[in-house]
Parts: C-alpha cells; sequence; structure tokens
C-alpha cells in the first residue's frame, strides 16, 4: 500500500486569499475539518416575525377555514333547495288557483 505524498504548504497571496475567503489553506486537515462542519450545520436564516404569523396561522387556522368552506357550500346548497320548492310550490298553487278559478 502506497501513500500519498503530502504537499507542502505554501503562503501565497493565493493562500491568503483563500484564508481571509473561508477557505482552508492547502494541507490544513483541521482547517478543511472546520469549513465541512460549518458547511453541513448551516442552518437556513430565520423568518421574519410576519412570515412566522403567517405560518402559525396556515397551521392553526387550516381545519377551521376547511369548516368554514364546508359550512358555505352547505348552505348555498340548502338555499338553491328551499328556492326550488318555492318554485314549485307558487306553481302548484297558481294551477290550484287557475283550477278553481274556472269552476266558480
Amino acid at each position: 500500500m502506497q501513500v500519498a505524498p503530502v504537499r507542502p504548504v505554501h503562503h501565497t497571496a493565493d493562500a491568503a486569499a483563500r484564508r481571509t475567503a473561508g477557505v482552508p489553506a492547502e494541507g490544513s486537515v483541521t482547517q478543511a475539518v472546520a469549513a465541512a462542519s460549518r458547511t453541513a450545520l448551516a442552518l437556513p436564516p430565520l423568518p421574519s416575525l410576519s412570515g412566522a404569523l403567517r405560518a402559525m396561522e396556515t397551521l392553526l387556522l387550516a381545519g377551521g377555514q376547511r369548516t368554514a368552506r364546508r359550512n358555505a357550500w352547505t348552505a348555498v346548497l340548502e338555499d338553491r333547495s328551499r328556492a326550488k320548492d318555492r318554485v314549485e310550490t307558487q306553481h302548484v298553487l297558481e294551477a290550484v288557483s287557475d283550477a278553481t278559478s274556472h269552476a266558480t
């Protein structure tokens, strides 16, 4: 088994630029592990207060909105049914009143 040769660390302007940019210098295992762990553990930024409130509202009121929509649709269907019954009743009453007006 052959071991790969270790490259020496060169302190050049390029290496200095990488250190300031957060990139580990060549051959620096400790810095490479530290950079990798920072990258792996990077958390997304916290949402704004309004975004957090909107998310909570969505979570808490989702079921209530569904119930409200279902109740509203049920009310619409009942209104349509009552309107249909009212029209049918009106036709029956007109038919009955026409029939009795001719007989008298």
